[in-house]
C-alpha cells in the first residue's frame, strides 16, 4: 500500500500563492509518474502538473507560468508552488503517483482545498 498526505491549502487572495506538499510512503517500488490533479466542483478532474518517466514534466495550460512543479531527491514529497493564484483555481487539489514495475496502479491523496477569492 501506498499513502499520500497532502498539505498547504487554504484560502487566499487572487493574486497570492501558495506551496501544496505530498508527502508519499509505504510500498514503493518504482514510481513511474506523480504530481498534482485538481477538481472543481461540478467539473471533472483534470491534470495540473506531473512529472513522468525521465524527469519529464508535463504542465496543463493554465499551469504554465505561474505553477512550478518539484520535488525531493528520494522522490517521497512531492510539492507544487502556485503563483498568481485566480478565482478559477479554486479546487480540491490531489496528490498521486503510479507506482509499480510489472504491474503499475494509481495512488491518491485525499486532496487538499483551495479557495482564491476575488
Amino acid at each position: 500500500q501506498v499513502h499520500l498526505v497532502e498539505s498547504g491549502g487554504g484560502l487566499v487572495q487572487a493574486g497570492e500563492s501558495l506551496r501544496l506538499s505530498c508527502a508519499i510512503s509505504g510500498n514503493i517500488y518504482m514510481i513511474n509518474a506523480m504530481g498534482w490533479y485538481r477538481q472543481a466542483p461540478g467539473k471533472q478532474r483534470e491534470l495540473v502538473a506531473h512529472f513522468l518517466s525521465g524527469d519529464i514534466t508535463d504542465y496543463a495550460d493554465f499551469a504554465k507560468g505561474r505553477f512550478t512543479i518539484s520535488r525531493d531527491n528520494a522522490k517521497t514529497t512531492v510539492y507544487l508552488q502556485m503563483n498568481s493564484l485566480k478565482p478559477e483555481d479554486t479546487a480540491v487539489y490531489y496528490c498521486y503517483v503510479n507506482n509499480g514495475i510489472v504491474r503499475a496502479y494509481d495512488y491518491w491523496g485525499q486532496g487538499t482545498q483551495v479557495t482564491v477569492s476575488s
